[in-house]
């Protein structure tokens, strides 16, 4: 059998990585062998994220990339991991955003709006604009490195979402757990269409408060009400006091002339009026605001609706029809000053609700919908939460769930739109009472039979409907499919804590129902991402945002002018604060996006994401190509250093020839794949980041490496030691390879071809050291995205070595240290003098690592003593009792002295303060022990190194 070598012959890593080559290499090999595509019937753990799926309007932004990236790191986790992981991709129709984006694509290129073509011809055109986008934004995921199962991509209206829909309608409506009525909704008069009270955001505005006069009707004299909407007294049907108010007492059932209209109407006393507003009584307009609504209905007042679907005033305006909201009430000021009947204006800051969508602002509507009844599934939400059947992550959001929970409002669930799920309601045309819901395909049996007799409703459902069912219907429910036994409930579910209350809570309570589990036992809210916004003061007031080159300038770094203002605000176009994650891949490349991304992912709220951490992590991608390179270029051999072979790597590590680096390198490996783990976890994304960026930066290649140096280029040690350093190299390597897979895919890909290439005809040897075997196992598979993911060795983890190798470690700083004060050149090797009679185990430690030292700093020799030697001119340090000198060239002399002098004048200074401490009685009285202890030990470091500058000086004069 022929010796199994390294290809000495391989072509080495080129000198700087190329983001873009590797990147497209992968994404088509990982796909060629189907390596994301998860198989119910597999005997192995199921583990099953399904992708909030992203709205079919346009590219993806930085939010999504966040989202999806936190995703791809678990799914590549558990599955290098050994589950069967599933993660299911997917697009959501987006009914009111869709139909208004191309809505006004259409008025744009056509000039024409949606009621001009049939519906089933303007739903064609809106599929159409699906299609394309859908197939951009599958293209973005896939270059983020999304490892989804692309053979069972969803869309929230194929036909398997529309059979799910159907049923769940059905199946709540069946219960009474649906109900169609005329109720008060928040009205969006741009896209004409109902919300949701989740869907309506909510904006401090600056207004007035108007105060009225109206007429009493029986007696002379006026009645003064205060409003933030005059507009609406067109259909106002009584004024209201609160009965406890003293004032109005006498009033209370008499009537007023509603002015404009000469309109009798009822004074009324109800709780909902606070006293402390206004002039304590108010108007009442039950068909225009939610609490005017509920006292119309408490006392039996007439609903008069005076808007139009568009934002307009009807007939029951009167002269006022055809103005706009906004228009009427600039006209109904105007009138009423006109009367005499204002009694003032005052400045009032008014919180006012926006569409969440169109950013219309939201009127209160009477209009007839369909309801979900949430009573119910109210205490069904808070019992999951409760008894943690579902966690949230941060657990603070805990208090927000159960505050939305405590005002939990019916959900209505209709929308006045033609691009959605159309709700599955048919009417008879003769007698409208009569209705049939259907859950199956096509027509109902009765409708088929007579068309003609009947009618589909022509409201489509709420998005967040479909959405609700997601978590099931991706798994083939309403059917029994293999895959909803094997991935529901899914494992976790991650997105953005803003869609709390839109998405997470309602696919709880629609998944508890329709499968008895909720859908998923743990969510993980991340933050939303901030950018940082910059302008300057326009003249004649306002602001002006700079261009997007200015922002990308000083995002990186460039000082900021006296007239340029920044702060950091969630991401918006018109604030210019936009990073697109396309622009930041082409710039930097994708891994260095998403480690950007996991070290940016906190557990808070807001995610302040700086340009310059790209350029950081983009260091790091380099960092570990550079480092990889070195390893692979020193397996390989040469005349005087053979190549480590295949065979001889197999047979394992000689554990005889570890060294203290080799010892505290595998120390810190294992500890950080313990952490990294528990980060992961946790879903402390940026912690299992962070670790991982600072053993391979740090540690692995800062220290190992350069401690290794001289061995693999065999200068130091026997052939042994070389060897034994270029197998603990390689199963570093691919350790730290696969621990950083899930978060920087491509990169960690590629290096993981280059080992397996270097070692080809590996073997598994069972004779072998337990690190050995492991990573001949790993580069025996196919790729590292399913390659076993490194598990921790306990017997590895040492804090002794750890110990001893930062006391090592120590020394070298203080070595460099001197030799940074006293200015020596980078290459200029002097000689090192380190003295420590007294602490015997301290210099043992240093005496069997002086090749360490010696690889980490520029040495002539390193020299140990009992006592101080006679070596004139030098330079000492002091650490923990061990003294540390160099000898100082003398042209060096006038420098180091005037340098002691300053240190010593700063010792003298800071002596005089802790003596004047110790010596002041109320503080040896009040303060904590450890204060005291501390302040006596630093006066007695101080006055150790005083006297050995004193010392110094001496010597020097």
């Amino acid at each position: 059998m022929p010796t199994l070598t390294a290809d000495k012959n391989q072509p080495e890593l080129s000198k700087a990585y190329d983001a873009k080559l590797v990147e497209s290499k992968w994404t088509t090999f990982w796909e060629t062998h189907h390596f994301f595509k998860a198989n119910p019937l597999s005997p192995k753990p199921g583990y099953c994220i399904v992708i909030p799926p992203p709205n079919v309007t346009g590219v993806l932004h930085m939010g999504h990339a966040l989202v999806n990236t936190l995703q791809d790191i678990l799914i590549r986790w558990k599955r290098m991991q050994g589950f069967e992981v599933l993660w299911v991709p997917g697009t959501d129709h987006a009914g009111i955003a869709t139909q208004t984006v191309v809505e006004r694509h259409l008025m744009k290129t056509e000039g024409k709006r949606r009621i001009d073509y049939p519906r089933e011809e303007f739903l064609k055109r809106v599929q159409k604009w699906k299609d394309d986008s859908e197939k951009v934004i599958l293209r973005q995921l896939k270059s983020l490195g999304c490892s989804c199962d692309w053979s069972r991509l969803r869309f929230t209206m194929d036909a398997g979402n529309n059979a799910a829909v159907r049923k769940m309608f059905k199946k709540l409506y069946d219960a009474n757990l649906i109900y169609q009525g005329d109720y008060l909704v928040n009205w969006d008069p741009v896209t004409q269409t109902a919300l949701a009270d989740d869907e309506v955001e909510y904006e401090e505005k600056h207004s007035f408060l108007w105060h009225f006069k109206y007429p009493l009707k029986d007696q002379p004299g006026h009645v003064h009400i205060a409003t933030t909407r005059p507009e609406t007294m067109l259909g106002d049907t009584a004024v209201a006091v609160s009965p406890k108010d003293l004032r109005y007492q006498h009033l209370i059932g008499q009537k007023v002339i509603l002015p404009l209209m000469n309109r009798e109407i009822p004074i009324i006393a109800d709780h909902h009026v606070d006293p402390a507003f206004g002039t304590g009584m108010v108007k009442i307009t039950p068909a225009h605001d939610p609490n005017d609504y509920q006292m119309g209905i408490t006392h039996h007042l007439p609903f008069i609706n005076i808007m139009t679907p568009d934002g307009k005033i009807n007939e029951n305006g009167g002269k006022f029809a055809g103005l706009s909201m906004a228009e009427a009430r600039e006209a109904v000021v105007q009138e009423l000053k006109a009367l005499g009947l204002v009694e003032k204006i005052e400045p009032h800051v008014n919180r006012v609700g926006v569409s969440y969508r169109s950013k219309a602002v939201i009127e209160p509507y009477i209009s007839k919908q369909w309801f979900v009844r949430m009573g119910e599934f109210g205490k069904k939400l808070r019992h999951i939460i409760e008894n943690k059947q579902v966690s949230l992550t941060p657990k603070n959001w805990e208090n927000t769930y159960f505050h939305w929970i405590d005002h939990l409002r019916d959900w209505c669930i209709s929308r006045q739109l033609w691009w959605g799920h159309r709700i599955p309601i048919w009417y008879n045309k003769n007698n409208p009472e009569q209705r049939i819901c259907y859950d199956g395909e096509g027509l109902p049996p009765e409708v088929e039979a007579h068309p003609d007799d009947w009618y589909q409703d022509e409201d489509v459902l709420d998005t967040w409907f479909s959405s609700s069912l997601w978590p099931f219907a991706t798994l083939g429910w309403p059917e029994d499919k293999p895959e909803l036994k094997k991935f529901y409930p899914n494992s976790v579910l991650i997105t953005g804590h803003d869609i709390l209350f839109f998405w997470v809570a309602r696919m709880i309570f629609m998944g508890d129902y329709a499968m008895e589990r909720p859908p998923f036992p743990e969510t993980f809210l991340h933050g939303l991402i901030y950018g940082k916004s910059y302008w300057k003061d326009a003249p004649g007031g306002g602001i002006a945002y700079l261009s997007e080159k200015e922002r990308i300038e000083y995002d990186l770094g460039k000082p900021l002018p006296a007239d340029v203002h920044f702060k950091w605000e969630k991401m918006s176009k018109s604030k210019g604060n936009i990073i697109d994650p396309l622009e930041i891949i082409e710039q930097y490349g994708t891994d260095a996006m998403r480690m950007a991304l996991c070290m940016s992912a906190t557990q808070a709220r807001e995610i302040d994401l700086d340009r310059r951490r790209f350029e950081d992590l983009k260091n790091f991608a380099n960092k570990i190509w550079n480092g990889a390179r070195f390893v692979l270029m020193h397996l390989k051999g040469n005349e005087n250093n053979p190549a480590l072979t295949a065979q001889e790597f197999s047979q394992g590590i000689e554990a005889t020839l570890l060294a203290l680096e080799d010892r505290w390198i595998l120390s810190l490996l294992n500890r950080t794949i313990k952490s990294v783990e528990q980060g992961l976890t946790a879903y402390q994304f940026d912690q299992a980041a962070q670790e991982a960026y600072d053993f391979f930066w740090r540690d692995f290649c800062s220290y190992y490496l350069e401690i290794a140096k001289p061995v693999l280029m065999g200068k130091t040690g026997a052939p042994k030691e070389r060897s034994n350093k270029q197998k603990l190299l390689a199963i570093i390597l691919c350790q730290a390879i696969r621990l950083m897979h899930p978060m920087a895919p491509f990169i960690t890909e590629e290096l993981f071809h280059a080992l397996k290439d270097q070692l080809k005809g590996i073997q598994e040897i069972p004779q072998a050291d337990p690190d050995t075997r492991d990573t001949a196992k790993a580069l025996l598979c196919m790729a590292c995205t399913v390659a076993p993911y490194p598990v921790p060795r306990e017997n590895h983890i040492d804090a002794e070595i750890e110990k001893a190798f930062g006391f090592v470690e120590k020394v070298i700083y203080t070595i460099r240290n001197i030799r940074g004060e006293m200015k020596l050149p980078p290459g200029a090797a002097t000689d090192v003098h380190i003295i420590g009679a007294a602490h015997q185990e301290a210099i043992q430690i240093i005496k069997h690592n002086l090749k360490m030292i010696s690889s980490l700093v520029k040495t002539k020799s390193i020299q140990l003593h009992e006592s101080d030697p006679s070596l004139g001119f030098a330079s000492f340090g002091i650490m923990e009792s061990i003294k540390i000198a160099i000898p100082l060239p003398a042209d060096l002399l006038k420098n180091e002295k005037e340098r002691l002098l300053k240190e010593q004048e700063k010792l003298i200074s800071s002596l005089e303060k802790l003596r004047a401490v110790l010596a002041n009685p109320e503080f040896i009285s009040k303060a904590p022990s450890q204060l005291i202890e501390k302040q006596k030990q630093a006066f007695s470091q101080n006055e150790k190194e005083l006297e050995e500058i004193k010392l110094k000086l001496k010597s020097l004069s």
